[in-house]
Order: structure tokens, then sequence, then C-alpha cells
């Protein structure tokens, strides 16, 4: 039987009714190839080719971020790291496959959008990078802020000291918004398809926390994964 919705579950709907709307215009206007956007995206994009040509020790770094630093692959192999350790140290079967699960929906999202889309990535007569595959919404950008999104949310539940989730939170910050601008900057996506990335993958963490919250949870743990009286096992 689900439990009541505590605050943690209403803050992670709330969030996720707030980043619908959004989220949701944007699928519809790149879809719809609304002027604007596409003038906007065009620039931009033309801009920052420019800049990668220009600066080839930049784009060097770039692609090494973009390829071996923040890769969806990266990524995942991160989200493996801590479905390993909640099995191992806290025997917490049920979130760690909650957590396969929903980075496993995400990709799988990312995927459908894009077929459903099928927005054609830049094409330049000197270009610095490849990819392959649709353009909207950008795989790399997704995938780190979903498990960017999760591997913070595991923090706080388990009640990481303040010093280790304030530098996760950093690392978070630098990692999804690095991949982004590295996607933008090699010339294999538009701009709109990071940001699309970025609030696709936010609405699946808030999602996610929320259906948790209601239908998976059974109260706080401390640093231990241990649960305090009066907590249901």
């Amino acid at each position: 039987m689900p439990l009541p919705p505590g605050p943690p579950t209403r803050t992670a709907l709330i969030t996720a009714a707030e980043l619908t709307p959004p989220a949701v215009a944007l699928l519809l206007l790149v879809a719809l190839s609304w002027r604007p956007l596409m003038t906007l995206d065009e620039n931009i994009a033309r801009t920052t080719h420019r800049w990668a040509v220009e600066s080839p020790g930049v784009t060097h770094a770039c692609r090494i971020l973009t390829d071996w630093v923040w890769d969806p692959w990266t990524m995942r192999a991160l989200c493996a790291v801590a479905v390993v350790r909640l099995v191992r140290r806290h025997a917490a079967w049920g979130l760690a496959l909650w957590l396969v699960a929903t980075c496993a929906l995400g990709t799988l999202l990312q995927q459908g959008l894009k077929w459903a889309v099928g927005r054609p990535r830049p094409v330049w007569p000197d270009p610095v990078d490849s990819a392959h595959y649709a353009a909207f919404p950008s795989g790399h950008a997704l995938t780190a802020t979903v498990v960017c999104g999760l591997l913070l949310w595991l923090l706080h539940r388990y009640d990481a000291g303040r010093a280790v989730r304030r530098t996760a939170l950093a690392l978070a910050v630098v990692s999804v918004v690095g991949v982004g601008l590295t996607r933008v900057w090699l010339g294999v996506h538009w701009p709109s398809d990071v940001v699309g990335g970025w609030l696709v993958g936010a609405l699946v963490v808030a999602l996610a926390v929320s259906a948790y919250g209601r239908w998976g949870d059974r109260g706080p743990l401390d640093r231990r994964g241990r649960r305090p009286e009066g907590f249901p096992p």
C-alpha cells in the first residue's frame, strides 16, 4: 500500500510540475521548427563553431571531456558504482533497482524523442567533431543530468556529510553545464538540444524521486543506512 507523500515527495512533484511546461514547449517549438528559435540556434552555433576552429587547444580539451569524462558511458559507470554500493553496503535492492530503472528510462526516453523529432545535427564544411543519430535532445546533457541528479539525491537520502554534499553538488553542476557547452562548442548539437536534454533529464529525476517517495520509500536513513525508531522496516 503506498505511503502518504511526505515533504520530499511533494517537493519533487512541484518540481516536476514546474519543469513540464518549458520541456513540452521547447519540444513543440523544435518539432515545429519555430523560425525564431531556429535562427537563434544557427547564430549561436555558427559563432561557437568559428571559435572552435580558431582555438584547437580548447577544442581538443572539449573532445577529451565530452568523450571520456562526461560522456554517457562514464555517467552510467558512476550509476553502476552506486548500485553496487547500495546492494553491498546497505542491501537496498529495491533502491538499486529503482536507480537502474530510472537511468534506463532516461535512455529510452532520449532515443524515443530523437526518433520522434528527427532533428538534423549541424553540418559544417570544416567539422571539428562528429556524432550520430538525431540531434534533439542531447543525450550527453540528458544522461549527465539524470545520473548527477539521482546521485545527489542518494547522498541527501543517506545523510552524507555537508562537505561531501557540497563538493558533489559543485562537481555535478560543472559536469552537467560543462558537457552541454562542449556539445555546442564541438558543433554536434544546437543549443536548444542541450537545453532540452537538461529539462527532460531534470524532469525524469523529479518524477522518479516522486514515485519512489510515494511507493518505494520507508523513511529516512542515517549514514549507515539505518532508519530511526518509529519508521517501518
